[in-house]
């Protein structure tokens, strides 16, 4: 053991069923991973046989209306609609400096909870672009410890909103990533089918990746997702376009998805479901039975196409729950979409670390030789147990540095008889 590293990390059990495995890291690179490694690390951390993880992955948020819980007033209803209107009373009063700070308070969250990738949706419907510049600033200020990538978001519609296309341009010029769009909210199919074209033509011409909230709606005649396909094939954007919520499809006919689903798969278009949010706020008009909205994810999964779960919101006009956590994110996709099978539970682990990390392109992510030091070290054996528990985060590490720690979730009990604490684990 004479060659010495900047750090090992011992006895790690990995996400595929690897067990007591090190991780040797130098210069903020995974440079060796295997058993027993023959080397010193200046720094030796113990994993004690728990989970060590790529970092979770948000593949849809809304970074601009975070943490504005009660601003103006609170979403009484809690519906959809009513959180659209809120946002546009919220707009007006907005000021970039609250903006950076409640965004940059959600991204000591997001560290603290081993997310360090976050793609945002920004709405660029008001003139002065003002929440444009405040998470571009907010971009410039994380990105040594989390990767924020921003998607130019016309949420008033961009044919309904007269200004809202040379706005989005606007954008794309000052810095923002993703061309993005929201076509079931434009005033006519027609429209919305419009409004596709235009905006992956866009994409294309610049050489851009599309993220468009698509088809979030109970109408199962809401289908522009088939529209999205179909110009991703014609303009070669294959591998770089994802559909976001998809609700509609959870009142499809199967006829219909038997058909929708292989055009999604061959045109390399990803879908990104986001479960808190879609069962709260899909099926409102519904008395019993009542919808729940989240899209057909084992049925996408079956049929190949990439599949991400995104937070969507937290403590904003469209939701007041939520705290940053990717676990609790998947303990809800597991539950709504009914994936208890073994596989599909770990699918679910996926849908939250490395399927999100392949549609926002993320270079270098993993737990392999060469990958960026990126890890978070979970307080459970497995990433079963850690969606059942929302496991602590014993550590979370940006390029070899710890970033972030807690300490282990147990109890203390004071019963006669009985073991000193728990620990919320299956003892066998």
């Amino acid at each position: 053991m004479d060659a010495t590293v900047d750090t090992v990390i011992r006895n790690a059990s990995l996400v595929d069923g690897q067990r007591g495995v090190d991780v040797a890291i130098m210069a903020g690179r995974i440079t060796a991973v295997g058993p027993a490694l023959p080397l010193r690390g200046a720094a030796e951390i113990d994993a004690g046989g728990d989970l060590l993880s790529a970092p979770f992955v948000d593949a849809h948020f809304h970074m601009d209306a975070t943490l504005s819980y009660g601003l103006p007033r609170v979403n009484g209803s809690g519906t959809l609609l009513e959180g659209i209107a809120l946002w546009a009373e919220l707009k007006p009063q907005l000021t970039q400096q609250a903006l950076i700070e409640r965004a940059l308070q959600y991204c000591d969250w997001a560290v603290a909870r081993g997310l360090l990738a976050i793609r945002s949706h920004v709405d660029v419907c008001d003139d002065r672009l003002l929440a444009v510049e405040a998470l571009l600033e907010v971009r410039r200020q994380v990105a040594p410890y989390l990767d924020l990538q921003l998607v130019a978001f016309p949420q008033d519609g961009l044919l309904r909103s007269p200004t809202a296309l040379a706005n989005l341009q606007r954008a794309l010029a000052m810095g923002v990533d993703v061309v993005g769009g929201i076509p079931h909210f434009e005033r006519t199919m027609a429209d919305g089918a419009d409004s596709v074209r235009i905006l992956c033509e866009l994409a294309a011409e610049r050489g851009l990746m599309v993220d468009m909230h698509c088809d979030e709606s109970d109408d199962p005649l809401s289908r522009h997702i088939e529209t999205l396909a179909y110009e991703t094939q014609r303009l070669g954007l294959q591998g770089r376009v994802a559909g976001s919520h998809l609700t509609s499809m959870h009142s499809m006919d199967n006829y219909y998805v038997s058909k929708l689903l292989p055009l999604i798969r061959e045109a390399g278009v990803a879908a990104i479901a986001n479960p808190l949010i879609n069962i709260t706020l899909q099926g409102r008009h519904d008395s019993y039975p009542k919808r729940r909205g989240m899209t057909r994810v084992p049925e996408m999964l079956a049929a190949g196409i990439e599949v991400a779960f995104g937070h969507d919101c937290v403590l904003d006009p469209w939701y007041s729950l939520g705290s940053g956590d990717m676990l609790e994110v998947a303990h809800m996709g597991l539950h709504v979409a009914q994936m208890t099978g073994q596989q599909a539970m770990h699918a679910c682990y996926q849908a939250v670390t490395s399927n999100p990390a392949r549609i926002l392109g993320l270079s270098d992510y993993g737990v392999a030789p060469g990958c960026h030091a990126d890890l978070v070290l979970l307080d459970a054996p497995d990433p079963v147990t850690a969606i059942r528990l929302r496991a602590a985060r014993r550590m979370v590490m940006r390029r070899g540095k710890v970033i972030a720690s807690a300490p282990r979730a147990v109890s203390q009990l004071h019963l006669e008889g009985r073991p000193a604490e728990a620990d919320f684990r299956l003892r066998r």
